[in-house]
């Protein structure tokens, strides 16, 4: 939890607030892989990329 509490310090100190937005996608994109490898709609999932 380090890591995400320097990347918000980052964020804030360097007013780098257009990097937020695609953090979030990025950590959204890996939950969906990570959650949707395991199930019945993985097929579907992997052909989105």
């Amino acid at each position: 939890m380090d890591f995400v509490k320097d990347l918000f310090q980052f964020l804030k100190e360097r007013q780098k607030w257009w990097l937020a937005p695609i953090i979030i996608i990025l950590l959204l994109l890996g939950i969906l892989l990570v959650i949707g490898g395991g199930s019945a709609i993985a097929p579907f999932i992997y052909t989105l990329f």
